[in-house]
Parts: C-alpha cells; sequence; structure tokens
C-alpha cells in the first residue's frame, strides 16, 4: 500500500539499481526484487499490486539506459567515435527489449561521465512509472511486451516515463561528454 513520496523514493531507487552497473550484481537484484513480487502476487492474488508497479518501474527505468545513449548517438554523432556510432543503432534496439547491457561499451569506455548519466535518466522514469501507477504484468520483453493484451494498465504514462528518462539520460551525456576528436571522427 505505499503511496506518495515513497512510492517516488522506491522507483528513484530502483531506477538507480538498475542503470548502476547495467546487468550487473545491483541491477539484477532489483530485477530479481520485481519478479518475485510478481511471483507473491501470483500465488496470492489478495497480494497487494504495488508489486505490478514495482515491475512496470524495473522495466522501464532498464530500457532507458540504452535508449539514451542510442539518441545522444543519433543528436550528436561528433560526440562518439566510428564505432560507437554503430554500436548506437544496437544500443536502441537492445533497450526496447529491455537489455540494459547495450549501454556497457559506453559506460566502460567513460565510466564517471556515462554512468551518472545513465542513473539519473533511469532514476527519472522509475519514479514517473511509480506515481503514474503503471502495473506491468509480465516479467521481461520491453517494449514488446506491451503488445500482450492487459499486460501493462496506464500506456501512455509507461510510454512517456520512457520517453522522459531516455531524455534525461540524452540530455545529461551530451553535457558531459566532450566531442571525439580523434581524426577518424573528424571525416566522418
Amino acid at each position: 500500500g505505499m503511496s506518495g513520496a515513497n512510492i517516488i523514493i522506491l522507483g528513484v531507487i530502483l531506477g538507480l539499481m538498475m542503470a548502476f552497473d547495467m546487468g550487473g550484481p545491483l541491477n539484477k537484484v532489483a530485477y530479481v526484487f520485481a519478479t518475485t513480487g510478481l511471483q507473491a502476487v501470483l500465488a496470492n492474488p489478495t497480494t497487494d499490486a504495488t508489486q505490478f508497479k514495482i515491475m512496470a518501474a524495473v522495466m522501464a527505468a532498464g530500457m532507458t539506459p540504452p535508449l539514451g545513449i542510442a539518441l545522444a548517438v543519433w543528436l550528436a554523432k561528433n560526440r562518439f567515435s566510428a564505432d560507437e556510432r554503430k554500436a548506437g543503432a544496437a544500443a536502441a534496439v537492445l533497450g526496447l527489449a529491455f537489455i540494459t547491457e547495450g549501454a556497457i561499451p559506453f559506460a566502460a569506455k567513460n565510466p564517471l561521465r556515462v554512468i551518472p548519466a545513465l542513473m539519473a535518466g533511469s532514476a527519472v522514469t522509475g519514479a514517473l512509472s511509480m506515481v503514474s501507477g503503471v502495473q506491468l504484468l509480465v516479467p521481461h520483453g520491453g517494449i514488446f511486451a506491451l503488445l500482450i493484451p492487459g499486460a501493462v494498465t496506464h500506456l501512455v504514462p509507461y510510454l512517456l516515463a520512457i520517453v522522459a528518462g531516455t531524455v534525461v539520460t540524452t540530455g545529461a551525456l551530451l553535457v558531459t561528454l566532450p566531442k571525439d576528436t580523434s581524426p577518424v571522427a573528424a571525416n566522418a
């Protein structure tokens, strides 16, 4: 029965966990917390529906790191190497499929600038998803899970949360990342 500031704080924490290590231990703890909650509701349907909200926040927050990177690559090619520009398209597809690991190559190259940007966007997404009361009844699939009838409630706020987090991630990346001054990038 969480509400108000508590549900926002939970959304922020889950978002931060999803983006901090992109598939690593903290990311997996948030994901297992969400999926375990789904199992609890399925085992006892009278359980609080907050578990479905947690699953929605976790999935949305896990999608925004690669989506934000893909958008940043598309908007500011001069800040990324030729290889990163190619990886940007793959990051978009991975993000849509809820595969947060699509952001790892970018974070590995410049972790102190990239990871905080990813965390900011995911925190916004998690909070917006939770405060909007979005519920997700499936544990994986990203945007493709939304094609399942009844899998998500409050679809428009859910998509807006994902877009908002993606935009925050992109904006933070464009502020923190310098232009790529390598000779290859200059000719691209």
